[in-house]
């Protein structure tokens, strides 16, 4: 069996085993579906010729296989002792149950294994880690989560962190991974409003992660100075990345405003102004290192010639451009529908 065909395998196993745990009507079976989507990855995240790679596969299996245990000892516990009552209204269980999803995500304050994995993968495991292994958690969460004071610190450091962590960063896999991070934080508390603006904030979130990375990719650019050089990169490949860049930091009128908008107009209703005041403060200062990446590599002066892009594949330009056009435009676009209705 070739590397193709064992991938394809386990690509198709860790998406069961994502259906398998968001469609299952009892705990057992959600279980079953985490361990089969854990199962499936691991051996996607190792490689032969990379001793880093396969040391990023183990801390991950510890970590999730942990989180497991947890998520198993707590649906126990929940089952002896709190069958009979609402166990989401008391604390400890559902403070267990939302450590162990958390920690399956990579939440502050859970997040340390995740820059350490995203930092020596390769640019589709990154994808995966960023987007696929979010999805069953996070509507397993959607299930028990309310507002208490310990989602509301998880919430706010999960922005601090990711905000702090990627600002003296050279490595773009670990801005990526802090930018996860702090949407993340975005994320579970647009899951305190609403679960229909998760869904939306995480295909917007998908839909930039995927521009980001195959623009990378394409290029074969890991670190933040191969961007700065004028030989690898040419200068409408980088306004490309850098247009996806602030979209994906949530600056207006890019498209990646949009659910942060509806998120801060949804918390402002529910009368969580406190929460949403903190959000948009941290997330400033994720914006600013964006805009500092931005400039720095569209201004700094050098010589280049030409406006021919890096990118062969004529066929990945074009779809490239769409997606960047969309990311772009897509803010306005929207407004206008709705101005309209």
């Amino acid at each position: 069996m070739n590397n193709n065909n064992k991938k394809l395998l386990f690509l198709s196993t860790l998406m069961m085993g994502t259906i398998v745990s968001i469609s299952s009507n009892s705990w057992l079976g959600v279980w079953m579906g985490l361990e089969i989507n854990l199962l499936s990855l691991i051996p996607m995240l190792t490689n032969n010729k990379n001793e880093m790679m396969n040391e990023s596969a183990i801390k991950y299996f510890i970590v999730q296989a942990m989180a497991s245990t947890m998520l198993l000892f707590s649906i126990l516990l929940i089952q002896i002792k709190y069958n009979t009552i609402s166990w989401e209204k008391q604390m400890i269980p559902s403070m267990m149950i939302e450590s162990s999803l958390l920690l399956k995500i990579g939440a502050a304050p859970f997040h340390f294994w995740f820059p350490e994995v995203m930092g020596v993968s390769s640019w589709i495991n990154c994808l995966i880690l960023m987007t696929w292994q979010k999805i069953a958690p996070l509507m397993i969460l959607s299930y028990c989560i309310q507002l208490s004071i310990f989602i509301f610190l998880v919430n706010i450091l999960s922005i601090f962190i990711g905000a702090m962590g990627g600002l003296n960063q050279t490595s773009l896999r670990l801005i990526l991974a802090y930018s996860s991070i702090s949407h993340l934080g975005w994320m579970i508390g647009s899951l305190i409003v609403s679960e229909n603006v998760w869904e939306l904030y995480f295909l917007i979130y998908t839909l930039l992660s995927l521009i980001m990375i195959l623009l990378f990719k394409s290029m074969n650019l890991f670190m933040l100075n191969q961007i700065y050089s004028a030989n690898s990169v040419k200068t409408e490949i980088k306004f490309m990345m850098f247009l996806s860049l602030l979209s994906l930091g949530g600056m207006p009128p890019f498209i990646g405003f949009l659910p942060k908008w509806i998120v801060i107009q949804l918390l402002i209703e529910n009368n969580m102004t406190t929460l949403m005041t903190a959000m948009v403060v941290l997330t400033t200062i994720t914006l600013y290192y964006y805009l500092r990446i931005s400039f720095s590599a569209l201004i700094l002066s050098y010589t280049e010639n030409s406006w021919s892009s890096g990118i062969k594949n004529e066929k990945m330009m074009t779809v490239l451009t769409t997606m960047v056009m969309f990311s772009t435009m897509g803010l306005i676009c929207s407004s206008n529908l709705i101005s309209f209705y």
